[in-house]
């Protein structure tokens, strides 16, 4: 599904002098690249605070914990996304309330949303799935409505853009009280290993956030809040200084790996590409059709046989989860898109020859799969 040999090969001289400094200063652990790269990416994202983290599910509870929730306080979030999303505010013990997403972008319907609230209500997580960004001007809106917090969980989508009904824009991951990322090296800026981080304009929940993300100091062995140890390491840091550059070509690549799909499928009656809804800038962390009329199974198994991988993101919703399934509401739109939806191969490395065969692959197969 990706190549990062191929990606790393290309900026090869770069990393390897990034990790050679980090190894000959020995300082794997707060070196100067960590905070060289929060101040870099905070610039390119045009946000005040950068924190960077372990990953991006430490990234969720982090922003969690600044807000200071209480037990039972209800999160509202989309069912129709990785379980990283609903964990969080489990493990801290408040409570996920799923909505559902639109069928045609797959994240938060704000209807649905208005439709969840309830007087415990206290905080929204939209995700930005797949490289779409959420419908953030009515979310945003519906938060301030009712005085709730807003977190982007903005682990697949780092490199896009919303655009205001007025005409400003501003980055994915800086509109809500907080944003989160996931550097996992898959995602279209990922490191050698885990990371992640967190964004805000606000002061006091940037250093709050900061103080937790370092067990709950500020100064150290005097520990003022609970907090807990996740930070990125210095060599995934370095990585991600010399990768934060390219992450525009990256996004770019990958659009165009969607436009070539897009030609190839356009006006299939049983395969329908994803939606660039115009107030995006879909960066295409991910590239899923909906598989129409046939079975979706099927068509996955005839592809491996042609030796053409796919995934379905995500086999099972939150909502079916074993944990969450005894009080989670019916979601018949996140069922369906669960029962049809298949991610094809993007990254970076494609090339015109590859994306023939797969999208020929792809219409044959399905051909072939009609009763």
């Amino acid at each position: 599904m990706v190549d990062l040999k191929g990606q790393y090969l290309k900026i090869k001289p770069e990393i390897d002098a990034a990790i050679a400094a980090v190894i000959e200063e020995a300082m794997f652990i707060a070196g100067p690249q960590v905070k060289d790269f929060a101040t870099d990416l905070a610039r390119y994202l045009q946000v005040n605070h950068v924190i960077p983290c372990g990953n991006g599910t430490d990234a969720l509870q982090i922003a969690l914990m600044a807000l200071d929730l209480q037990a039972g306080d209800e999160i509202i979030l989309p069912s129709f996304t990785y379980v990283a999303t609903a964990e969080a505010a489990a493990l801290l013990g408040l409570t996920p309330v799923f909505a559902e997403v639109n069928p045609h972008t797959f994240t938060l319907d704000p209807e649905s949303v208005r439709q969840a609230i309830s007087p415990r209500t206290r905080a929204l997580i939209p995700v930005h799935l797949y490289g779409q960004t959420a419908e953030m001007e009515a979310l945003l809106n519906i938060a301030r409505e009712h005085d709730l917090y807003l977190i982007e969980d903005n682990a697949q989508a780092i490199g896009g853009r919303y655009l205001f009904s007025d005409g400003s824009s501003k980055a994915n991951g800086t509109m809500g009280h907080i944003g989160t990322t996931s550097f996992f090296p898959s995602k279209n800026l990922g490191c050698f290993g885990d990371g992640g981080a967190l964004f805000t304009d606000d002061p006091q929940l940037a250093q709050r956030i900061r103080m937790i993300a370092n067990h709950g100091q500020q100064q150290k062995y005097r520990h003022e809040i609970i907090g807990c140890n996740s930070r990125l390491d210095t060599l995934q840091a370095a990585v991600l200084q010399v990768k934060l550059p390219y992450l525009d070509a990256y996004c770019n690549a990958r659009r165009a790996v969607a436009d070539f799909y897009d030609r190839a499928f356009a006006g299939h009656p049983l395969l329908k590409t994803p939606l660039r809804a115009s107030y995006s800038h879909h960066v295409f962390h991910q590239y899923t059709i909906q598989v129409q009329e046939v079975n979706r199974d099927e068509v996955k198994q005839r592809l491996a046989e042609k030796g053409i991988p796919t995934m379905i993101y995500y086999p099972t919703p939150c909502h079916r989860q074993p944990k969450f399934a005894a009080s989670s509401p019916q979601l018949p739109i996140t069922d369906q898109l669960n029962a049809c939806i298949l991610s094809l191969p993007i990254h970076t490395e494609m090339d015109n020859q590859t994306l023939a065969y797969i999208s020929q692959s792809v219409l044959e197969v399905v051909a072939a799969c009609q009763p």
